[in-house]
This record gives structure tokens, sequence and C-alpha cells, in this order.
């Protein structure tokens, strides 16, 4: 399963073999509300087809006239801002007070895509940036600090799973939550050492892992970019992890198991070389309470916990236009677009 942005340049390379324009664009700021973060980004074709989201809907609907009509370009990048009035906040249904600015970028012969793509099907974390007067485009690796930056003449965007997520166990839960978690941006390992689990695993573009589970979390080097769920409802395999992942700098830890049977595997810790702080750390049970019974709820159930931490962290470091911008915007865009020089 693709992640939105994987599939975004997955139909510009399958479109580069056709005659029509394509553009690429980029969510590159936002001021107040908006339906989407700098770094979404949208696949447009000169005949209206779109893949992917920059807005609610009617943004998108806009850039499609634009493109049909022939109107953006196809030899340099142009910026566009939408919602700087209320008349237009309204007409976009942007949030009130909600500006977002995009980077309309053409990519008909750029063999950049296809590079990416091949990149990050190798599992590499790729750093590209776009320099608007040239339209050049380098790609580099990056790292899983690494974020969206944009500076007014070039714009860096970060491609590849920027999150790793360790299964332990190779079940059926397993299996839901690891396709879930690939379509959030999620380079998933799943570390079974029963041999006759892994024989059934067939979620593709997963890592199986075979060794015990506390082996597992040592050789990823677990950092603050990586989840570790125990999902084996074995207490002896799913222990081994969490000895070590409480340790580790891992973001989130969880396991699977009843309010009681987690009280119990607390219990069990507290017996080894783990501080009061430590065990504190383990989500047990796993996953926001919504009353999830089958795999694929308690996968929708641990994957919502994670969306709502990530997004908290993420609301303190989101850049946005200050007040004297928006006005500058307003009073030098009359028309509500820019090009880039």
């Amino acid at each position: 399963m693709d992640s939105i942005d994987l599939s975004v340049l997955k139909s510009l390379r399958e479109w580069q073999a056709g005659d029509l324009p394509l553009w690429l664009v980029t969510v590159v700021e936002t001021f107040g509300s908006s339906p989407r973060p700098p770094g979404a980004m949208l696949a447009l074709r000169g005949d209206g087809l779109a893949v992917g989201s920059v807005s609610g809907g009617c943004i998108e609907d806009d850039l499609v006239l634009r493109a049909q009509r022939g109107s953006l370009p196809i030899d340099r990048c142009e910026m566009i801002t939408y919602g700087v009035t209320k008349e237009e906040a309204k007409r976009f249904r942007l949030p009130c007070g909600g500006v977002i600015r995009v980077v309309v970028e053409p990519v008909q012969e750029s063999e950049w895509v296809g590079q990416v793509l091949q990149l990050v099907s190798a599992h590499r974390l790729i750093r590209r940036t776009l320099n608007f007067n040239s339209l050049q485009t380098v790609l580099a690796d990056a790292s899983r600090g690494d974020s969206f930056t944009f500076d007014g003449a070039a714009l860096s965007t970060i491609h590849g799973p920027r999150w790793r997520m360790l299964i332990i166990g190779a079940g059926q839960t397993s299996a839901y939550l690891a396709r879930m978690a690939q379509a959030l941006d999620y380079q998933v390992y799943v570390c079974d050492p029963r041999a006759e689990m892994r024989a059934t695993w067939d979620v593709p573009d997963t890592t199986l892992m075979s060794e015990m589970p506390d082996d597992a979390v040592q050789a990823l080097q677990a950092d603050g970019s990586t989840v570790i769920i125990a999902l084996t409802h074995d207490p002896k395999l799913d222990d081994m992890a969490l000895l070590e992942a409480l340790k580790s700098s891992a973001f989130y830890v969880g396991a699977l198991g009843s309010q009681a049977n987690n009280a119990k595997r607390r219990e069990r810790l507290a017996l080894f070389d783990l501080t009061a702080e430590e065990i504190a750390r383990l989500h047990g049970p796993v996953g926001l309470n919504i009353g999830s019974r089958t795999p694929p709820e308690i996968a929708v159930s641990i994957l919502a916990h994670l969306i709502s931490i990530r997004n908290q962290s993420a609301e303190t470091k989101q850049p946005a236009f200050s007040a004297n911008q928006v006005q500058s915007i307003n009073l030098a865009q009359p028309n509500n677009q820019e090009v880039c020089s």
C-alpha cells in the first residue's frame, strides 16, 4: 500500500509516458487553520486528472481548471496563495483565517521522479531540493530528523519512510497493522522467532526477522523515530522485546493485552533492570480505547494513538506565515498569484 506522496510520484512517473503537460503542486506555507500541512503534494495533468491533496477539495478544483485552461506554466515554477481575503477563504472553503501557499512545478521530462521512487523502494530516505530559478533538482540522502524546508529560493522535500515500526509477532493483527502503517509512511519490520508464524506472513514490502525479540530491538537501534509494538500474546516473547525497547529512545512502545494482563506485565518488568520511569513509558493496553475487538479495529486504535501523539508534537514545529507576511502578500499580489523569478 502506498503512502500519499508515493502515490503522487508514481502517478507522475506513469504520466510521463504521455504527451500532456504535468505539474507537481506542493504546499509550502500555511497560516492559521489549513486542511493540509507544508509538504503535502498533488500530481496534476494537463487534462485535469489529479492525484494527491493540498486542501479539502476546492483548491484542487481551481488548479484543475487552470490546468485545463492551459494557464499553468510549463517552463518555470509558480507560487499561488489561496485564502488571503475573507471572500477567497469562503470560496475555497478554508477555515476562518486560513491561508495556503503552494508551488506549482512543471515535471514533464524530469528524471528525478523515477530516481526518487527507485531509491525509496530500496528503503533509502531521500532529500530532494528544487532550485526555483533553474528548475534543477538535487537528490541526497536524508536523515530521519530532516524535515521539509522552503526559503523562497529552494524547496526541499523528504521522501521515503521517515518512521520505522517494529512489530513483535507475525499474526493476523500484525498483518493489518503492517499494511495500515505503510500507508502512514512507516518502514515496517516484523519479528517472530516462530517458523510456523513466519511461514504464513504475506505482507509485501516488510522486513521479516527471525531472531529473538530482544535481539531484534537491539539490531534495529531504536531511536526517536521508531515505534515498537508487541502483539504475540506470548508473555515470554513480548516481555523480551519490551525489556530492550523501554530502555531505548523509541518514540512509542506498546503491548497488546487487557488492563489486568498489562498490570501483571509491569510487575514482571519491575523484576528486571528497568526503572519506574522506563516502565511508565509502556502503552499497555496499546492504542486508543475505542472498544476495538477485531484485528483491523485493534490496528486502527494503535495507529490512531500514534497519529494523535505525532500530530501533537508536530503542531509546535509547523512553519507559518507571520501577520506581516500575510499583509505583504495581500498588498503585493491583489490577483492572488506570484511567479517565481
